[in-house]
């Protein structure tokens, strides 16, 4: 099984940013995936209050959407390839001043497979002077969730849920042996623990990670912009070694699966079994 994680820059500018997902899902596509795990913050990574004006509600399965699930809709059903869009910035039904941070899984005839809210909110000031309070705009999700997808038991996360190990425990307990981390992480954090915390979560988990990533300065439509994202989207493998991963800048990272390496790691580390809390 092949499957691809994007590496994106993405801004305010929504249109901009869905024809950079459409390019680097068709390059995924022509290297075989059959599964794109999209980044974080994929459609608008900008001002706080641009994410709410262009939130969405989710529907259930094939059921009409707003523009923006459509036309990842119409990506998926176009390479008949499965999509996990990470950010996807939900409408909140009943406090419009905050929406969800969800992750999206897409089958490949862009039926709403499975949702995800991330649980963790990234509420920090970081020593460069960054300070981000992801909880003023956004609503914390609640469950753990896991998506059937061609690749098998997928545990959806998003971003800072990658420093809760507990939760990648209970994605594992609801069986996921691949788990999705669509990605927005700043460079003054990605440089120290980004390759340090993925590959831990895949050892411990004994699962393929699927990290995909925001990367680069997000300059905004006014010229302005000062955050700056770590990149390096990768695939780890349940052993902890690194697949395949992204250079510098916007482009994919493509590898396979392989169930019966996964069953075998489980089966020489018996780790998961050994388990005692």
């Amino acid at each position: 099984m092949r499957v691809g994680v994007l590496q994106l820059t993405s801004n305010d500018e929504v249109d901009r940013n869905l024809e950079a997902v459409e390019r680097t899902t068709a390059q995924a596509v022509r290297e075989g995936a059959e599964l794109v795990v999209v980044p974080e913050c994929f459609a608008h990574l900008g001002r706080e209050e641009g994410k709410l004006e262009i939130a969405e509600a989710l529907p259930e399965g094939a059921a009409p959407g707003g523009p923006i699930l459509e036309r990842c809709r119409a990506l998926a059903r176009e390479h008949g390839v499965e999509l996990v869009l990470g950010g996807f910035w939900e409408k909140h039904p009943q406090d419009p001043g905050r929406a969800y941070n969800a992750c999206v899984h897409l089958a490949a005839d862009g039926s709403v497979g499975a949702v995800y809210r991330k649980i963790h909110l990234f509420d920090v000031e970081l020593s460069d002077g960054t300070t981000l309070r992801e909880s003023e705009t956004v609503a914390a999700g609640e469950a753990p969730v896991v998506a059937d997808t061609v690749a098998g038991k997928l545990g959806l996360t998003v971003c800072y849920d990658v420093r809760f190990p507990e939760l990648y425990r209970r994605l594992v307990d609801l069986g996921a042996t691949a788990v999705a981390v669509p990605a927005a992480f700043t460079l003054h954090t990605g440089k120290d623990h980004w390759h340090v915390l993925l590959r831990a979560r895949a050892i411990e988990s004994q699962c393929y990670v699927l990290a995909a990533a925001q990367t680069g300065r997000h300059v905004q439509s006014d010229g302005r912009g000062r955050r700056v994202s770590y990149g390096h989207a990768l695939i780890a493998d349940p052993w902890g070694t690194v697949l395949a991963e992204c250079g510098e800048g916007e482009g994919c990272a493509v590898a396979t699966l392989d169930p019966a390496y996964l069953e075998k790691v489980r089966a020489t580390l018996p780790s998961l079994r050994h388990r005692k809390l």
